[in-house]
């Protein structure tokens, strides 16, 4: 029998590559949720287990807002890219040059909307749209699109989009939707996230044309304590779910 833990399932789509070499990034753009989140939930003042101990006691010893004892993914990047790490967009009195994280623990590709309308709670507002609109909104402060600068500066710049998309299914998972409603979900979250990209991240690239946007999916999501289910069974038939996209 296969064993029932497994590691996140991370899938990159390289929209444009160059060779990775070592310096060859300046600057690293970070969105998604708790996977990637650097601080921004503790900042907004929503609630977040990564507040308190034993989160952030193995590296930083005090919790930093990351749903890790240590560091993230995105940490171990900037690290091997030989940038600092990546200051959350909500977090005061930050130089933004080397990059920011936008990630916000609990975010979702839909829209808050989507699930008033259909009656499922969500843990933040901060939407994949609105941290991409944020990232608009810091453009102007990081060059000049008047001449070179941009074109020059994200030339240099790495895009990292997700982990997003866990916390759309989650949500109502957790109030109790059926295998079957969620599973009609998927075109929407799918559709969410590739035109939050076109249309907020495209005018970065079509001007500009900076380095890499890789993309990771959603996790594996049969394995959280939440799901009330058997130790062996592991959620394999939620996880299935997970394959429609």
């Amino acid at each position: 029998m296969a064993s029932c833990f497994s590691p996140f399932l991370i899938i990159f789509f390289l929209v444009h590559t160059v060779n990775p070499v070592l310096g060859s990034y300046k600057s690293i753009f970070s969105f998604g949720d708790s996977l990637a989140d650097t601080g921004n939930s503790l900042y907004s003042g929503q609630y977040t287990p990564a507040a308190q101990l034993p989160y952030g006691e193995t590296y930083f010893h005090q919790p930093t807002g990351r749903a890790s004892d240590g560091r993230l993914v995105i940490d171990f990047i900037a690290q091997l890219l030989g940038l600092p790490l990546l200051p959350p967009y909500l977090g005061s009195g930050k130089n933004f040059q080397q990059g920011v994280n936008f990630a916000v623990g609990g975010a979702t590709a839909l829209d808050v909307s989507f699930f008033d309308d259909n009656g499922i709670s969500y843990n933040t507002k901060y939407t994949l749209g609105v941290q991409l609109g944020w990232f608009k909104k810091l453009v102007p402060s990081l060059c000049d699109s008047s001449s070179d600068g941009c074109r020059k500066f994200f030339n240099t710049s790495l895009f990292m989009v997700g982990e997003i998309g866990g916390n759309d299914y989650n949500n109502p998972f957790m109030d109790g939707k059926s295998l079957a409603e969620v599973k009609t979900f998927v075109p929407k979250v799918i559709d969410a996230i590739s035109s939050a990209i076109k249309i907020h991240l495209m005018f970065i690239y079509n001007k500009t044309k900076p380095t890499t946007y890789p993309f990771k999916s959603s996790i594996l999501i049969g394995i959280f304590y939440t799901y009330k289910i058997s130790k062996m069974y592991c959620g394999f038939e939620l996880n299935e779910n997970r394959d429609h996209i």
